[in-house]
Parts: C-alpha cells; structure tokens; sequence
C-alpha cells in the first residue's frame, strides 16, 4: 500500500499543499486533480523522492519512503513533462537501455511505434515522444508510477494504448498516482481533489 499521512510542501517560500493523506492499495490508482498552481506536480514529485516533504509521513507497506530515498528510486517510475527522449539516437535505441530486444519490440507495438523504430528520435511529432516515454514506462518494473499530464499531446487511440497499458499495470499489483485535467482511462481510481 502507498500511503501519505498529513504531508505539506512547499514551493519557493508559498505552502503548496498541507494535512494532504491517501491510502492506495496494490491494483489501486489516484487521479490527482486541481487547476494549475493546485500542487500536483509538486506532490508527484515528493512521492517520487526528487521533492522534499516539509511535514508528513509517506510509506510503501512498511517502508518509509522519505527516509531511504536510493531504496525509494527503484520503486519508482516516473514520467513527468517532459519526455526524456535521446534526439540523436533511434526510436529502439531509445528503449535498449530498460529492456531487451524481446521488450523493446513488444513496448513499441504497445505504442503503436513499430513502424518508426529506426527513425531518429529528433524525427518524431510531439505526440510520438510522448508514445516513446510511455513505451519507456512500460518496460518497467518499478511497482509505483507517477504520471504528470500523460495525455499530453497523444491522440486517441494513443489514449486508448494508455489505458490498456494502466490497466495491466495494476492488474499485476502496481500503483498509479497521475496528475491530469483530462479523463484517464482509469476505471474505479480515486481522485483527489487539489485547490490552489
């Protein structure tokens, strides 16, 4: 279980968000949603450990995952907003690094990206970097996954691949926590709703 008990951040000197908990089970996904400024990616960011709580607690079954955040990286994937797309190297040679040639070809079916494995990265429209990240995402192992905006710029069918991709994620016990403004195929996740 992903739990956070009465956590608060901040951003520069402004209090983003306090007294903020959840409970997600294994298999369970939480939509966090809000207007800009409301703190989503910054809460993303503390559960992903590259963001410092300023109060709170925050654990994955019995682990604290504030105090041992090295052991905390490798229960996470993360896919923020930007795609960490290589430009120079190829759309395959994007995913060798998470996955072997099995995966890899089995990661770019899944996104619809087969057809442009060979193309260099710095070719793709905005939509297909965003296709490749997700392709990156699902050649991991990491039970935990943060997605900040992961519709960005997709198509639907793209939205459609996402989804299927979710759903087997959480059917294997794995957990998502995504920011968005727009509907995620995410049926029976919990939502949570962020003021600025």
């Amino acid at each position: 279980m992903l739990e956070a008990r009465n956590l608060a951040a901040l951003r520069g000197e402004r209090l983003v968000f306090a007294r903020l908990g959840f409970a997600l089970p294994r298999g369970g996904a939480l939509l966090l949603e809000g207007p800009n400024g409301a703190g989503k990616s910054t809460l993303l960011r503390v559960l992903a450990g590259l963001g410092r709580a300023e109060a709170g607690t925050l654990h994955w079954g019995r682990h604290d995952l504030l105090t041992d955040r090295i052991a905390h990286a490798e229960r996470v994937a993360w896919l923020g907003h930007l795609d960490a797309v290589k430009p120079g190297l190829g759309v395959a040679e994007n995913l060798a690094f998470w996955g072997g040639r099995a995966e890899v070809a089995t990661a770019l079916d899944r996104m619809g990206l087969r057809r442009l494995a060979d193309l260099p990265a710095r070719m793709l429209s905005a939509g297909q970097r965003r296709r490749l990240a997700l392709a990156r995402l699902a050649l991991s192992a990491a039970p935990i996954w943060l997605l900040d905006e992961p519709t960005l710029g997709l198509d639907t069918a793209a939205v459609a691949a996402l989804g299927k991709m979710l759903a087997d994620h959480l059917a294997t016990g794995g957990v998502v926590v995504a920011a968005t403004h727009l509907p995620l195929p995410l049926p029976g996740a919990q939502s949570l709703a962020m003021a600025a």
